[in-house]
């Protein structure tokens, strides 16, 4: 482990003990008796006795983290190429910062839908993307959606890199060495 890998494992503990102490709460709402409405962002220790830690946000938020540390370490890590040449930014390493900006920006607009709307279990309005901090009180995430988009990024972007990976070249042992300059020189 390199000195950038253990640096990306020191900010990735220290922001996952920031995501457990800020975590996301959800308030009962004036709308109708057991129907949570997303409240915001508070220290776990300071809520009211209506609030509960939306566990399902809190679970994505901590997902995300984690995928963003395994692609810092992905980024960081030193292969016999790299310490030999200059390090250079190939598509495969393309792949694993447009993974990071896509999830990044799924945690921040997640899909909301309207609190009436969650009493009546057979239909669900999608309301659209809002920006986290400046959601509509009278909205709720569509977890069931993040969801899917986490789980639709996170799939294609294994395939695209290991789809983008560089192959390795094979060396030649000494006894194709000579079968190949036999084969080249004509003898």
């Amino acid at each position: 482990m390199n000195q950038k890998q253990k640096i990306t494992l020191w900010v990735g503990f220290f922001n996952l003990v920031f995501l457990t102490l800020f975590p996301p709460f959800d308030s009962l709402s004036i709308a109708g008796a057991n129907t949570l409405v997303f409240a915001g962002f508070s220290f776990v220790f300071s809520h009211g006795a209506s609030e509960a830690i939306n566990t399902d946000v809190l679970f994505l938020e901590i997902v995300v983290l984690l995928v963003n540390i395994g692609i810092a370490w992905l980024l960081f890590s030193d292969t016999k190429q790299q310490t030999a040449s200059k390090r250079r930014f190939n598509v495969q390493n393309a792949v694993l910062v447009v993974v990071a900006i896509n999830l990044i920006v799924i945690l921040l607009f997640p899909p909301f839908e309207n609190v009436v709307n969650l009493r009546s279990l057979d239909t669900s309005e999608f309301q659209g993307f809002y920006f986290i901090f400046f959601a509509d009180p009278m909205h709720a995430i569509m977890t069931s959606v993040l969801y899917e988009e986490v789980v639709f990024v996170l799939f294609n972007g294994a395939l695209a890199w290991f789809f983008f990976r560089e192959e390795k070249s094979k060396d030649l042992t000494p006894q194709e060495t000579r079968e190949l300059i036999r084969k080249l020189s004509g003898k």
